[in-house]
């Protein structure tokens, strides 16, 4: 069980990280909470299925495709719903909220209600810890290794990046400085909803695809990043493997921890939240910033 509960926990904190990170990023740079976030991925995961699937594409070409689109998708998006209410929180809260419950209407009238599979695209099980664990699995695992590498690269060793940590310090001196805040709102919104949609490619033909499929990793993302403290990257990803554990050590030692798995995670938001309310690292990031 042990070795169960290993290998389970990384690869859930691997697709939550990606989720949670890109979720707080756009929060950091643009205070966006945008609650269609993992929609995208709910796209994502409906565009890689249709374009594998139906489309016949091979499997890498689908997936970069299904992840362009579902990040175009979110710049219309963004300029069209969301920038004209962006200087009102509660605004954006409410249509990011009905841009989410449109898109799971629009697959529940497309798809169909029910679960839709897709096949392995690799075969093969590895041995890791003495557990078998597919191939499948472990690509979610490099996958969201590469994507947070690439994320870290990005923000730390370009222009874009230092445009973009200056942005989340302070929009008004970014300004002064010559960087056009618009424009890097839309490159990191880019970038959260890229990390997103990749997730949703990468899970597809792990677990089924249907229309509400955007609900649960939703709650769990939200609970990482209060956890983590919003607009905290390092919280975002620190919370994602305290949660992803949580989970894999709720769904093997307790006998209905499937059903149980969101309700312990959020247990366990509150308690600490109780103990630290800004989150386990929300002071410090304040203090970056």
């Amino acid at each position: 069980m042990f070795a169960d509960i290993l290998v389970t926990g990384l690869i859930n904190s691997g697709v939550y990280a990606l989720l949670a990170v890109g979720f707080s990023l756009i929060f950091g740079v643009a205070r966006i909470v945008n609650i269609a976030h993992t929609a995208f991925y709910m796209l994502a995961a409906y565009c890689f299925y249709s374009l594998l699937v139906k489309g016949n594409l091979g499997v890498v070409w689908a997936g970069l495709i299904a992840v362009a689109a579902v990040t175009l998708l979110s710049l219309v998006c963004y300029r069209l719903i969301i920038e004209p209410v962006r200087d009102h929180p509660s605004a954006v809260l409410i249509a990011t909220i009905a841009l989410a419950l449109i898109f799971q209407e629009l697959m529940q009238v497309a798809f169909g209600g029910s679960y839709l599979g897709i096949p392995s695209t690799i075969d093969g099980v590895m041995s890791v810890a003495g557990v078998n664990v597919p191939y499948q699995r472990l690509l979610i695992l490099v996958v969201a290794a590469v994507m947070l590498a690439f994320t870290w690269w990005v923000l730390y060793r370009t222009r874009l990046g230092l445009a973009i940590r200056s942005t989340a310090n302070d929009v008004e001196v970014a300004e002064l400085m010559g960087m056009n805040a618009h424009r890097v709102a839309m490159a990191t919104l880019a970038l959260s909803v890229g990390l997103s949609a990749v997730a949703g490619v990468v899970v597809a033909p792990v677990f089924v695809v249907d229309p509400r499929m955007w609900l649960a990793p939703l709650v769990t993302m939200l609970a990482i990043v209060v956890l983590g403290g919003l607009g905290s990257l390092r919280g975002s990803l620190i919370g994602a493997f305290i949660l992803g554990y949580v989970e894999a050590i709720t769904v093997f030692a307790l006998p209905s921890g499937a059903y149980l798995k969101g309700a312990v995670a959020l247990v366990i938001m509150v308690v600490v939240l109780l103990a630290r309310p800004e989150g386990l690292f929300g002071v410090a990031f304040e203090e970056e910033r």
